[in-house]
């Protein structure tokens, strides 16, 4: 069962035994609207007529459960060794798997992708923590982008600084999971085990022949020479611009790779280049190129560490997962800091209008009635007095981009706004970033595309081929020019382009503003083309290369605000309201269904990238009801 799953079940089982007997109509959404205040936190009503419910008995329910749940099964691994003690220094055991992401996201399935920022912030912990000797990792199919292992490898490489050796573990390692391995102090491999480095790939999906064969046009303009972004739907194959552009972002990311694993592995740049070509290595063979130090089974390498204790990413002991439940049911309410301190907003997936799913679609998507809410909230309260924007996004709608950038303006005029630029913040993504007093980036985040992309695509043929005919029937020359049956007429693509050429001049403006240039000046940096970070700090559209920790530490320190004050984080944990809130859905159209239904199909018998695949699927369905979008498909490197 999954988290999300358990939540609902014990919020279920809690409510009945309590007997709660009415709702909270009266509540206030902190992220809607400005906080209200003079509500008592420490009781909690059950309904309208001052009942209170027995959350002491809850508390010690949940905390009993909990430390059930901590212990581990007669035929699961031990949480310890059996000569660990608490009350002497020991070794820290942790398990480091899965996807990395910006935040986890939840669905009824239960929650997905670990927080890079929770797990950094947790291992950095235990670089403080006089009982931790050292810290052992167990890397086991670790999903993580090239500009996040960066970030990751700069806790690790702290930790060390501060005394305490890391040591790698893994059964198999591959790019930029290995890149962050040579962090480690030392790496060892299953016997059987594998290194694969064939280095940086990216794979671009063209489907203009699939939409071909179902009859779909896709009719598609673009202002800026390199703005790509409906190739995919246009082209059977990569522009030449787009091949020079996708052959800078590789060549970066692969200098990026050799130069840290040389570093780190005390070896010549000539030697991991050949490494890479070779590509493959048993664990034996590793070995002997000193690209690993030791071949040896799990158990045995962690007993050789001594003492040793299984310690989670996440630190919740049962009082805290107790409190967090009694907040996610809204026995206890939500609350938000009242001392002076800097808030963290992440923006983060496709940048679409509306309201989405609420805070919960906030985890995936960036809704401009959603986030515009959540910066008031920030801009008026004096209590912010900074704000950190973290964007992982390669834009969407220019509408909501704009929407968005108008009150990150106004937060700008009233408190200190910085960027942190995660794996991408391109197009739209860099739209929203022009305001911020100061923008930082990590060399392999992608950024830039200054262009617009205007399109629809047009199923009339598809739905001929199934026997449906349509007709369009309107009074007004430009009556049909939103129909999405067919492609536009000459007389429309010269509206719609006209549309677009507003919408880049005011995209130019903005940066042009923002960076302190002219347009002139931007114009050369613009027309769509895609920089990597150590080409922005050159070209002068980031201010610096750093992570989030160097733009939160620039942040406090223009605001007066001491590192150790507790950051306010957008959006927050979920709560059962978000839930509610997000069983909307999203209603994709008759377009989005056709091509996800061949798209879905071919991605699954072909083993095309999932997460390509995803992107796509969103990009080509948002263009059914935005036609004008700040947009790019930025590439997946493997």
């Amino acid at each position: 069962m999954g988290k999300w799953t358990a939540w609902i079940s014990m919020s279920l089982v809690s409510a009945l035994a309590l007997g709660c007997k009415g709702g909270d109509g009266d509540k206030v959404d902190p992220w809607s609207t400005p906080p209200k205040g003079g509500a008592a936190a420490g009781k909690a009503s059950a309904n309208g007529e001052g009942d209170t419910l027995d959350t002491e008995n809850l508390q010690a329910m949940l905390e009993k459960l909990g430390k059930a749940i901590e212990q581990p099964g007669p035929y699961e691994a031990p949480k310890a060794s059996a000569s660990q003690d608490d009350s002497k220094p020991y070794v820290a055991l942790m398990s480091l798997d899965g996807g990395v992401a910006e935040l986890e996201t939840y669905s009824w399935s239960g929650a997905s992708g670990a927080s890079l920022r929770e797990m950094r912030t947790r291992l950095a912990s235990l670089g403080g923590d006089a009982n931790v000797t050292a810290v052992l990792l167990r890397m086991s199919a670790l999903d993580i982008s090239l500009a996040d292992a960066q970030e990751l490898r700069e806790t690790m490489l702290a930790v060390r600084k501060a005394g305490k050796p890391i040591h790698c573990h893994a059964e198999r390692l591959s790019n930029a999971e290995y890149v962050v391995a040579t962090a480690c102090e030392s790496i060892a491999l299953a016997p059987l085990g594998e290194l694969a480095i064939p280095g940086p790939l990216t794979m671009p999906i063209h489907f203009k022949g699939l939409l071909d064969r179902l009859g779909v046009t896709a009719d598609f303009l673009h202002v800026g020479a390199y703005k790509g972004a409906a190739e995919p739907l246009t082209r059977r194959e990569p522009s030449p611009e787009m091949r020079e552009t996708l052959g800078e972002i590789v060549g970066s990311a692969h200098a990026w790779m050799v130069a840290t694993i040389s570093s780190d592995r005390k070896l010549p740049p000539e030697a991991v280049v050949a490494a890479i070509d070779q590509a493959l290595f048993g664990a034996e063979e590793a070995q002997a190129a000193k690209l690993i130090d030791s071949v040896a089974s799990f158990e045995a390498w962690r007993d050789g560490h001594g003492a040793w204790k299984s310690v989670p990413w996440r630190v919740e002991n049962s009082l805290h997962s107790a409190m967090k439940l009694m907040t996610f049911l809204g026995i206890v309410p939500s609350s938000r800091p009242t001392a002076p301190h800097v808030a963290l907003v992440y923006a983060v997936g496709n940048i679409a209008d509306g309201a989405g799913d609420g805070v919960l679609g906030a985890r995936e998507g960036i809704y401009s009635h959603t986030l515009v809410s959540a910066l008031r909230v920030l801009t008026d309260d004096d209590n912010v007095k900074a704000v950190v924007l973290r964007i992982d996004s390669g834009g969407g709608s220019a509408q909501a981009s704009e929407l968005i950038w108008h009150q990150l303006s106004a937060l700008a005029g009233k408190k200190p706004l910085v960027v942190s630029m995660s794996d991408y913040a391109a197009s739209g993504g860099y739209y929203i970033a022009a305001p911020a007093a100061r923008i930082f980036a990590l060399p392999t985040t992608l950024t830039g595309s200054i262009g617009v992309v205007g399109g629809k695509l047009a199923p009339g043929k598809a739905l001929a081929k199934l026997g449906i005919d349509t007709y369009a029937i309107g009074k007004g020359k430009r009556a049909g020019i939103y129909s999405s049956l067919a492609p536009w007429t000459a007389d429309e693509k010269s509206a719609i382009e006209a549309s677009m050429k507003r919408v880049y001049q005011a995209f130019v403006g903005r940066v042009a503003q923002g960076r302190g240039k002219t347009a002139a000046q931007v114009e050369p940096l613009a027309q769509g083309r895609v920089w990597t970070g150590g080409a922005a700090l050159a070209n002068g559209l980031i201010d610096e290369h750093g992570g989030l920790d160097a733009a939160i530490a620039f942040a406090q320190e223009k605001s007066g605000v001491a590192p150790s004050v507790p950051l306010e984080v957008y959006p927050p944990e979920p709560t059962l309201r978000d839930v509610v809130v997000s069983m909307g859905g999203v209603t994709e159209g008759l377009v989005g269904e056709l091509v996800k239904a061949g798209v879905g199909d071919l991605a699954t018998n072909a083993g095309l990238p999932r997460a390509m695949t995803k992107t796509l699927l969103a990009y080509v369905t948002s263009f059914a009801t935005t036609h004008v979008q700040t947009v790019v498909i930025l590439p997946q490197i493997h």
